[in-house]
């Protein structure tokens, strides 16, 4: 039972916690980024653009909120190393954003279908992670590391730090950088929750605007959870380190490089140094959380491939997915939501790269 209380069982299971919670949400509204840049460029429609918008305006002001109070500090982040590799962050988020229009869906949307009953998002999650784990560890991983990573710029060759906009600003104008870091987050917060609410159908929908500011919520929490009650003193060595996570740092939600993590938990069981990580939980939470909404609401459906060239798509985009997710250091939800929430640079940058990649397919798509 003493295992339980252990920071490290804490933060695996608050992660299972929330995610299963996103997994619910995400089913019940229809939360899907590639489906809310599809509406706009197919349709127009607004809607779910502004429902997103809205969680990332709630992401943003929760989470600088906690760094300003000094609870979490967002600077040791993988989002805010002083290394900007802008090639990678562009390219890979790209690529990703083409992968996740041509397979009708991001990593956060195939695992909320899984859990509806897509058989074929478990294929196209299989074909994910392995082109994940091949980034980070394999032949694919090669390739970034020695061609896509080294293109970057060094923020300390500016006296900076960190690559958060923030201090960007404070560096710039002269502004303490609590100062710059309360303006930024309170301009980009309030900005996007003003537009987002501006509309009024949108603010007519009261589901959309509580499932958002609910997830945006959500990834707040998992900044507080590893970044404040995962963060302390390691009985072994004694050292203050974060617990349970796959950066050794603090994390909120991302979904490939855990999808990568989690299938080699999966084939490597018996290997003793492998431990289920914050990351790892989580996927399984948006999992069964969707089963969960699914079954309850009596619309879970086993679905599979509607024909070979179906098939053959989805693979394709599962492992442009995989490659671009890990290359751009997150997804639409680990860039789009987590990252650009801490402010950093190199989030926007890939976040750019991610909504370019998905306008031009569906573009090419139309023609």
């Amino acid at each position: 039972m003493s295992e339980l209380n252990t920071p490290a069982a804490l933060v695996v299971w608050g992660g299972f916690v929330l995610a299963f919670l996103f997994g619910a949400i995400a089913n019940k509204t229809n939360f899907c980024t590639m489906g809310a840049i599809s509406d706009i460029v197919n349709m127009e429609h607004w809607g779910r653009m502004r429902m997103w918008l809205l969680t990332i305006a709630i992401a943003v002001l929760g989470a600088n909120l906690l760094y300003y109070v000094g609870w979490i500090d967002l600077s040791k982040s993988v989002y805010q190393r002083p290394i900007l590799p802008w090639l990678s962050l562009l390219l890979g988020g790209f690529l990703f954003g083409v992968g996740m229009t041509i397979a009708a869906g991001c990593t956060n949307k195939n695992l909320v279908r899984l859990g509806g009953g897509s058989l074929r998002s478990l294929v196209v999650l299989v074909f994910l992670s392995i082109s994940a784990y091949m980034t980070l560890k394999g032949l694919f991983g090669h390739w970034r590391v020695s061609y896509l990573d080294p293109i970057a710029i060094d923020m300390a060759r500016w006296n900076l730090s960190s690559q958060g906009v923030p201090q960007i600003v404070s560096k710039l104008t002269g502004l303490s950088e609590k100062s710059a870091l309360l303006t930024c987050s309170l301009v980009v917060g309030l900005g996007l929750m003003g537009f987002a609410l501006k509309d009024r159908r949108f603010r007519g929908n009261l589901p959309q605007i509580a499932g958002g500011a609910s997830l945006g919520l959500l990834i707040v929490a998992a900044w507080y959870l590893t970044g404040h009650i995962g963060h302390g003193e390691n009985p072994d060595t004694l050292e203050t380190v974060y617990f349970a996570t796959n950066t050794r740092t603090l994390e909120s939600m991302s979904f490939v490089a855990p999808t990568a993590y989690s299938l080699e938990l999966l084939m490597l069981w018996s290997d003793k140094t492998l431990r289920v990580t914050f990351g790892i939980a989580t996927v399984a939470g948006v999992v069964l959380g969707s089963f969960a909404y699914a079954v309850s609401t009596r619309q879970f459906r086993w679905e599979g491939f509607a024909s070979l060239e179906d098939l053959r798509t989805q693979l394709v985009g599962a492992v442009l997915m995989g490659f671009g997710g890990v290359t751009a250091i997150g997804c639409t939800i680990g860039q789009g939501l987590s990252g650009i929430s801490t402010l950093a640079l190199g989030s926007f940058i890939a976040l750019a790269g991610i909504i370019s990649g998905a306008v031009v397919t569906m573009k090419w798509q139309q023609r």
